[in-house]
């Protein structure tokens, strides 16, 4: 059986395991706690020497790092269901949306961010989550402008959910942690409230992980 080692509120973990329950695969879930530093502790870096999570351990022991990486890899292992579209301008499109949040959100929000701009920097909790809230808004502003170039669908880029939802639904999750201003994003909310229906994300939430804390 594969092996996540993963964070619950890693919004990236999050990602790879929406990914492994859509495709209906069984994996060990193994906690790394980053707020406890858990991930720089030598055991694990000689494990991802990336210090990172999610790592991905497959049944050989390969490791692989990186979550879009990890999921293109389980879609073009797993062929079903699909999470990029066979035609590609629509895998293009489908590649940017997910893409915008993996580039141009994430970066900017995850915890080492935040941490270095409280203890290095000496930014206020205020200050902290000011920064956040900012480039959360501007990014997911970009995400709305880009699904409203195209006809509208159920989820982010049809009738079944992709890549770019597997990516979009843990930063949703992180901005309503974070207090952001979600107002006026019509089809971005829509695409998640569908991917909310679905028992995969359900299995997927950080809520449903064994580690999770409130």
């Amino acid at each position: 059986m594969m092996k996540l080692y993963n964070y619950f509120r890693s919004s990236a973990s999050f990602r790879v395991r929406i990914a492994l329950e859509l495709k209906g695969l069984p994996y060990q879930y193994v906690p790394v706690h980053l707020a406890r530093g858990e991930h720089r502790e030598a055991e694990f870096v000689a494990l991802a020497p990336e210090g990172l999570v999610p790592l991905l351990e497959l049944d050989d022991g390969t490791r692989l790092s990186q979550s879009m990486a990890i999921i293109e890899f389980l879609d073009e292992t797993h062929r079903s269901p699909p999470l990029l579209p066979s035609e590609p301008l629509a895998r293009a499109r489908v590649r940017a949306l997910a893409q915008i949040v993996a580039c141009e959100i994430h970066p900017l929000n995850n915890l080492r961010v935040l941490q270095y701009l409280k203890r290095e920097l000496g930014a206020s909790e205020e200050a902290k989550n000011t920064w956040y809230r900012h480039w959360v808004r501007l990014g997911l502003e970009a995400f709305e402008r880009q699904l409203a170039q195209q006809p509208p669908t159920r989820f982010c880029a049809g009738e079944a959910p992709t890549l770019a939802d597997c990516l979009l639904v843990p930063q949703i999750f992180n901005a309503r942690r974070f207090e952001c201003d979600l107002s006026s994003l019509p089809r971005t909310l829509a695409a998640f409230d569908a991917c909310m229906a679905l028992p995969a994300f359900q299995r997927a939430q950080p809520s449903a992980c064994p580690d999770f804390e409130p």
